[in-house]
């Protein structure tokens, strides 16, 4: 008879599943990389979306010189200290907007009146395209850090907190109704109740929310900064150098895949309590 556990020295079919999706991830990214190099030589293909096979490296920059850039500016160390500033306004702009809409997520959910009053003026900042408010911060709070962790707190702060609303209005009246009838206060039915079923929808929001105080920090210095990351591409495109801005957006989404996986982690360490689908489907 077969034991259900696992052989020792044999590897589990999900740990197999998972390596076989990352070398197709893996294989993917290669290949983009080399057809992209293969699209933007000159040498290499004849012409054929320019006449002139030169044109292509100039729209679409060189994945070698972009590469080079990268190495320039980490092993020059320059890079460093528009990261720190990137990465800062990127962390106040994620953690003002998401505290402020967790709160105010919970308040209006939880107090219908108020939520009416301000349901109009809240649908009608969240239709208001965020970007034309930079001139503005800038004109309130300069062009240093201030500036842009405003413009990031107004993106991260809708999605939080329409997702912090929607998980406390739909928790389960049977579940509320069974908690009161055991005497749980407006204390405990908000710790033991509406927090655990907010919290899901927050850490759905909060994956959104990293890119987006990111696209706040990054839009704030391409607009008026004199440091960050977005100020290094907006230099380089101001002298038409391509292969500058493509290795600023590699350098940029490299760092937003890092911060998504910094929530990713914090996410399974605090929702251990939370049932996976594999679990689920067993039951």
């Amino acid at each position: 008879m077969r034991s259900s556990k696992n052989e020792p020295g044999r590897r589990s079919p999900a740990k197999l599943g998972a390596r076989r999706l990352r070398a197709y991830q893996l294989l993917l990214a290669v290949a983009l990389l080399v057809l992209w190099h293969l699209a933007t030589s000159p040498t290499l293909l004849p012409p054929i979306y320019f006449d002139d096979p030169n044109k292509a490296a100039f729209f679409f920059g060189e994945p070698l010189e972009a590469a080079v850039r990268i190495w320039q500016w980490f092993a020059s160390g320059t890079i460093y200290r528009h990261l720190w500033v990137t990465l800062i306004e990127t962390l106040l702009a994620f953690t003002i907007g998401t505290v402020s809409g967790v709160l105010v997520g919970i308040w209006l959910a939880l107090a219908p009146t108020a939520s009416a009053i301000f349901d109009p003026y809240i649908k009608a900042a969240n239709a208001m395209p965020r970007v034309i408010l930079a001139p503005v911060f800038f004109v309130w709070f300069g062009l240093g850090i201030a500036s842009k962790v405003a413009l990031g707190v107004t993106l991260v702060f809708f999605i939080v907190f329409f997702n912090v609303y929607q998980g406390v209005r739909e928790v389960s009246p049977v579940v509320l109704s069974s908690a009161r009838m055991l005497g749980a206060s407006p204390r405990q039915l908000l710790r033991f109740v509406y927090l655990p079923s907010a919290m899901s929808w927050v850490f759905a929001s909060l994956h959104n929310s990293v890119g987006l105080a990111f696209v706040g920090a990054v839009v704030g210095e391409y607009l008026g900064s004199s440091e960050g990351v977005g100020y290094l591409i907006q230099q380089a495109e101001g002298v038409f150098d391509i292969n500058t801005v493509v290795a600023g957006i590699i350098v940029l989404t490299a760092f937003a895949l890092a911060l998504d996986g910094i929530v990713s982690l914090v996410e399974r360490r605090l929702m251990v309590w939370q049932p996976r689908s594999g679990d689920t489907e067993r039951l």
